[in-house]
Order: structure tokens, then C-alpha cells, then sequence
């Protein structure tokens, strides 16, 4: 059986959506809610900074439909600052927060920073082994040096996804290899994009359509290998990732929700 295939975004959070996106005079607190009408998964980037409130991730998990999911981003203060070590404490209370959302959780990303490098390796194979077996944790690297055999047989020991980047860091090509031989029995990818400068997310303004083409095809081959596909866009891969997320699914032979039926939606409400 193919794998069930959850596109969505990094964040729901802006305020330049409203119109193209969201239905003109959509507030910010209904944002999630509305976001949930079209897309059945989100990244979420506000657990990178800080631990939420209990009550907080009960409100995600509260203000969206059944079968949404949630990825959360394990803290920078895990990942950045204690870089892996001495943090079983902090990671705890983090999964225990999370498993506030209950059957909405989905994975968890460990972002590891662009000055994390393969010397560090002690600290992810220290960390690794204390993640809890109901937690499916995803990791990117972001040096081009982590990617070798005992890494990815590291990964696979402790059944972490290793989450496949459209970025910068690590050339494309590599990352649609790595596709074909999966870590885990799920799958995490993410289109982050190299143009940084781009400000207005409001509409597409680089034209990615040969980039998602081969992630499609390469996501078709991987869903028969693993049993579910976590993927999030950007606003940076292409300008304005509710788009870039609807074209994937397009691709993907999914009927995206159009923004013109979400204002259809609100009035019914």
C-alpha cells in the first residue's frame, strides 16, 4: 500500500496571506483554523524557540479538524545551545509538551545548525538513543560532511528519519538519492530555497516548477517504501509556500483546496 502523503507549510503566522491565501479579514488567531481547511499538516517553527505552554499546544491541537497533524522543531536550546549533550531534562519536558496534542502529533525535527559539523558527531549518537520509541523524530543536517554510510546506519539503528532538504546546504541531487533509501518508516522533507532576500509573501516569484517535478517523482517512487510523507515549503523556496505546497500536490495527483474555496467555507461558518 503507498503511503499517506501530508503537504503543508513552514507556519501559518503571516499576515501577507490574508487575501492571497487566507479570505480577506481573516484574523490572526482563526489563521490555524482556516490553514486547516486546506492543508491537513503544518511545520511548526515557534517550538525552535521555546518550549510553549501546555495550554498553548492544546489550543493547535483544539482549533484544528481530526486527522490534522503537527510537526514540531525540537528547541534550539537542545540543538543549538547544548548542541546535543546534558539535555535529557529539557528534551523530556519538550516531548511531554507535545504529546499534549495527542493522536496530532506527528514528527519531531531536529534542526542541527549550519556549525554543527561531523565533529560532533558524540553528541547526536549520545542523543539519539534517549529519544523516546512513540516520539518519530526527523534530522537535518545542514554540512554536506554528515552525509556518509555510518551516519545514515546510525539513523537507521535508531529508526530517525533523515529529513531530505531542498536548500543550500547539501546539493539537490544528493538529497533525491538519499530519497531511495530511507532511514525510517516515514519520510520528512522540507523546500527551504537558496534566495534568503525574498520579503513578500504574498505570490510566487521564482519559478520552481522543475525543482518540484523531480521531488514528485522521486516522492512517488519513495511512498511505496515508507508509510507516511511528511513534507513542508517555505516562503523562501518560492515566494509563497501555499502555492508552492497546492502545485506539489498537484503533482502529486492531489486536488489541492483552492484559496477561492476556503471564503467559500468561512461563509458557510
Amino acid at each position: 500500500m503507498a503511503a499517506r502523503v501530508r503537504i503543508g507549510t513552514q507556519g501559518w503566522n503571516y499576515d501577507a496571506w490574508v487575501g492571497p491565501f487566507y479570505p480577506a479579514g481573516t484574523r490572526a488567531p482563526d489563521y490555524l483554523t482556516v490553514y486547516s481547511r486546506a492543508f491537513d499538516t503544518v511545520e511548526v517553527d515557534a517550538t525552535f524557540y521555546a518550549i510553549p505552554t501546555p495550554k498553548t499546544v492544546r489550543g493547535w491541537a483544539e482549533r484544528t479538524p481530526p486527522g490534522f497533524s503537527f510537526a514540531v522543531k525540537l528547541p534550539q536550546a537542545i540543538t543549538h545551545e547544548r548542541r546535543l549533550r546534558d539535555c535529557h531534562d529539557l528534551a523530556e519536558r519538550f516531548f511531554d509538551t507535545v504529546r499534549e496534542l495527542g493522536a496530532k502529533l506527528g514528527p519531531v525535527l531536529m534542526q542541527l545548525g549550519p556549525d554543527f559539523g561531523p565533529s560532533e558527531l558524540p553528541g547526536l549518537v549520545e542523543f539519539l538513543p534517549r529519544v523516546p520509541p512513540d516520539i518519530r523524530l526527523a534530522v537535518e543536517f545542514r554540512q554536506r560532511g554528515w552525509i556518509n554510510e555510518g551516519v545514515v546506519a546510525l539513523l537507521r539503528e535508531h529508526r530517525a528519519a533523515l529529513a531530505l532538504s531542498d536548500a543550500r546546504w547539501i546539493p539537490r541531487k544528493t538529497m533525491l538519492a538519499l530519497a531511495e533509501r530511507p532511514t525510517a518508516t516515514f519520510a520528512y522533507l522540507r523546500w527551504m530555497g537558496a534566495d534568503r532576500a525574498i520579503a513578500d509573501y504574498s505570490r510566487i516569484q521564482k519559478d520552481r516548477t522543475r525543482e518540484l517535478e523531480a521531488w514528485a517523482a522521486t516522492m512517488l517512487a519513495l511512498v511505496q517504501k515508507v508509510s507516511e510523507v511528511h513534507g513542508y515549503v517555505n516562503n523562501h523556496f518560492a515566494g509563497h509556500s501555499p502555492a508552492s505546497a497546492r502545485q506539489l500536490q498537484r503533482l502529486l495527483g492531489q486536488k489541492p483546496v483552492e484559496p477561492d474555496q476556503l471564503g467559500e467555507q468561512m461563509l458557510l461558518l
